[in-house]
């Protein structure tokens, strides 16, 4: 194993497979639902504002077999208080536990299955739902309610096929708000929501396949219009390995174009490791050769002037030394980027110890950074440490000394293994940190309070008959029709792409208009204050028609929409109503080239007399002055369109007034 690792910008695919890496992808996405999933609280409805709060402790209970979960046991260690902030307009006594589940969401699980067709999966015939442990205290019951709708499918990527495992439907957990020493904060708003979860195998062999890939489930699953959008609504899970290496998952990448950057970490975390475990192999240290020991040597420290002991110290806490028997100068090497391998004994004592005041430790291998090096001299004679030893100092209350000792010593003895099982959290520098132990089967067990399910296969083709085409081949029929890329983007993942379809070939709209005034100007209506979700798809359909029966000009669909929404109320029969009444108002009836070529002879004639001098516009164009036919032309324009606006088309009406003001001249 060499002794360096390529940065980010010089890895190549060979690299990368030279590596043996391995990636998968677990898709979580929020349904586009008005009920959560096991309770008919609506969903959907987020605010920091809270009713009530209540205190729970967690607690690992047995599995079906009698075991119990790694990650349940090691959630008990951190002795965590629980909170959770709740808002009566968003949760029942359902997600408290203190009432029986209702039957499954319809709406939910119809789109479950939607999406399970999309990606080719083998459906099941009967859902059975489990119960999945999480003592992290995301989910106020321990468990989440979760079941598997599909499995063994694959989507298309460049001439192969990734493979899907499975497609889980699942309830949604709280909102962190905070988590700092023993006490835990969520909000519960986002609780039960109704959430898919595609799996896929470890087909992916470089970072960017990995996030092309989840692009392309993230469109797949946008495309049938039937999920939610916006920050939090879809996030990505994603499993790494390389050889020698084990399956790492990181959790909760808000955004794809993240992935490549954590999944490079990730290897290169995985290759430090790695290389550690062969340097403590040549120094004799095994799983079974491994020594450490603690020590209490606060009053050793007492005069110390490094500040976070110094003011530990003043707050009557402790500092514990561990001793990593041949360990010297292992802590210092860079496992990620700008990160050490002492990163991941303070994760450890952050995350289990619950000392989350950072720094939390510091240790003998930086040399004078903290300490003095008298007073790790001093230390080492102490503890009995010889100069192959590394120390590590950690500080806290006294209660939480010996289970930050222990973490940091089985993280030490885990180094003589190689890389350990964990889950990890995404970071913002696209980094990892350290979240909990990956869980394993013995969380899962069945749900004894709901029935099982049948799916009958009639039910299958109502859905199968309902579904969108696959993105991929609607983006290249919206490539033919001249469409932007960001029209695209914007319209194949829209719930407003069925109407753009009905637009298009019931009333022969120009595509690109259509395209244009469904995300463009939709959008535009939306930074005006104004919420054009409130306009039903057939009353858009409705103005669209008075447009290709020549009753509405271009300039006028948006007038229409705009004039619909301008009203106070959130109700979608005031809007109807208003799209009819603006309808009646801008639109009225049908102007013809005789009627349009009557009017503009009329305003010739009543401003014949007007004078119109030539005027010279601003300093930038003096030279350019503008004439008085110009001036004519312009005023006219403005009282045609008063009355006109809406009802002809602005580049029809001046070129029909442009040539009548010709033939008048002549």
């Amino acid at each position: 194993m060499t002794s360096s690792f390529k940065p980010f910008h010089l890895m190549t695919d060979e690299d990368y497979e030279e590596l043996g890496l391995r990636c998968g992808l677990e898709i979580h996405q929020q349904l586009l639902t008005d009920s959560k999933l096991f309770c008919r609280c609506p969903a959907g409805r987020y605010s920091d504002e809270y009713d009530a709060e209540i205190l729970r402790h967690m607690r690992p209970t047995l599995s079906e077999l009698g075991e119990y979960d790694g990650t349940a046991l090691m959630e008990k260690k951190t002795k965590k208080n629980i909170y959770y902030r709740i808002h009566n307009d968003t949760v029942c006594t359902y997600e408290m536990d203190d009432t029986p589940p209702f039957l499954m969401d319809e709406k939910a699980l119809d789109i479950a299955l939607g999406v399970a067709l999309l990606l080719r999966l083998n459906m099941v015939s009967e859902l059975h739902i489990a119960r999945k442990q999480y003592l992290d205290g995301s989910i106020p019951t321990g468990f989440q309610r979760t079941t598997i709708v599909g499995v063994d499918g694959w989507i298309p990527y460049k001439g192969r096929k990734i493979g899907i495992i499975q497609l889980g439907l699942e309830e949604d957990s709280c909102r962190e708000v905070s988590d700092i020493g023993h006490e835990r904060i969520y909000l519960t708003d986002r609780l039960g929501m109704p959430l898919i979860e595609p799996v896929t195998y470890p087909d992916m062999r470089t970072p960017l396949e990995t996030a092309e890939v989840a692009e392309i489930l993230r469109r797949l699953c946008r495309s049938t219009g039937k999920v939610r959008t916006g920050l939090g609504a879809g996030r990505q899970d994603v499993n790494v390995s390389i050889r020698g290496g084990t399956r790492i998952e990181i959790k909760g990448v808000p955004r794809i174009s993240k992935i490549p950057d954590l999944i490079y970490n990730e290897a290169r975390r995985q290759w430090s490791l790695l290389r550690i475990r062969s340097i403590l192999k040549e120094r004799g240290v095994t799983p079974e050769s491994f020594e450490s020991s603690h020590h209490d040597v606060t009053r050793l420290l007492a005069d110390t002037v490094y500040d976070p002991i110094r003011q530990a110290l003043n707050s009557g806490m402790r500092v514990w030394c561990t001793v990593l028997k041949k360990f010297e100068g292992l802590l210092k090497i860079t496992t990620q980027r700008d990160t050490t391998f002492a990163k991941e004994f303070s994760d450890r004592v952050r995350v289990i110890a619950c000392l989350t005041t950072l720094p939390n430790l510091i240790h003998s291998d930086a040399g004078t950074e903290s300490l003095q090096s008298r007073k790790w001299q001093k230390l080492r004679r102490k503890v009995r440490a010889t100069h192959e030893d590394t120390l590590v100092l950690v500080w806290g209350p006294e209660d939480d000394m010996v289970t930050a000792c222990d973490e940091i010593a089985l993280r030490a003895r885990e180094a003589t293994e190689g890389v350990p099982s964990d889950t990890r959290q995404a970071l913002k520098d696209g980094t990892s940190g350290f979240e909990r132990v990956l869980p394993g089967a013995e969380r899962m067990y069945p749900d004894t309070d709901l029935p099982p399910l049948a799916i009958t296969g009639e039910r299958i083709e109502r859905i199968r008959a309902g579904l969108p085409e696959y993105i991929w081949d609607r983006e290249a029929r919206y490539r033919e029709m001249k469409l932007t890329p960001g029209m695209i983007g914007v319209l194949c993942q829209s719930p407003r792409a069925g109407l753009f379809e009905r637009i298009v070939n019931e009333l022969s709209v120009d595509p690109v208009f259509a395209a244009v005034i469904l995300t463009e100007r939709m959008k535009n209506l939306e930074r005006r204050g104004l919420n054009p979700e409130l306009l039903p798809d057939d009353t858009i359909f409705q103005i669209f028609r008075a447009l290709s029966e020549g009753r509405l000009a271009r300039e006028g669909v948006i007038r229409v929409l705009r004039r619909s929404l301008d009203h106070d109320g959130e109700e979608k029969e005031k809007v109807r109503l208003s799209v009819e009444n603006a309808l009646t108002e801008i639109a009225g009836e049908k102007v013809s080239e005789e009627d349009v070529s009557a009017r503009i002879a009329a305003a010739i004639l009543e401003t014949a007399s007007y004078p119109f001098a030539p005027v010279r516009q601003r300093k930038s164009t003096a030279d350019n002055p503008v004439t008085a036919m110009a001036r004519r032309n312009r005023h006219l324009m403005g009282l045609l369109m008063k009355e006109l606006a809406g009802r002809v088309e602005g580049s029809r009406l001046a070129a029909s007034l442009g040539t009548a003001l010709e033939n008048d001249g002549q």
